[in-house]
């Protein structure tokens, strides 16, 4: 079993900056391909970031293109995502995801075995 544990989720106002982060459990880590997802209210959960199992690759969904950054922290088990520019329509539950086979296949939330329990992020105008 693979542990996620997300944090860094607040409040903070539109413009503003936020980073979370995504503590992972096990010895494999860095095997495994990473992304965030999110999900607001009445809403499907989707497609924020992805990264490979080194690092070398990310891919982001059109709406966070140019705002958010992924990365991965082998050495200490973590991802993590840097939200910058924060826009209200950012207002969700983030989740961060792993792919244990490292498929490389970053887009759907079929794709990805284990999943943290979320941590809230509010974006005020």
């Amino acid at each position: 079993q693979v542990q996620l544990v997300e944090s860094g989720g607040g409040l903070v106002q539109a413009g503003g900056s936020l980073r979370l982060s995504c503590a992972a459990s096990g010895r494999t880590f860095s095997i495994y391909a990473m992304g965030w997802f999110r999900q607001a209210p009445g809403k499907e959960r989707e497609f924020v970031a992805g990264i490979s199992r080194s690092g070398g690759s990310t891919y982001y969904a059109d709406s966070v293109k140019g705002r958010f950054t992924i990365s991965r922290d082998n050495a200490k088990n973590t991802v993590y995502l840097q939200m910058n520019s924060a826009k209200p329509e950012d207002t969700a539950v983030y989740y961060c995801a792993a792919d244990i086979y490292g498929s490389g296949r970053y887009y759907g939330v079929q794709q990805y075995d284990y999943w943290g329990q979320g941590t809230q992020v509010t974006v005020s105008s």
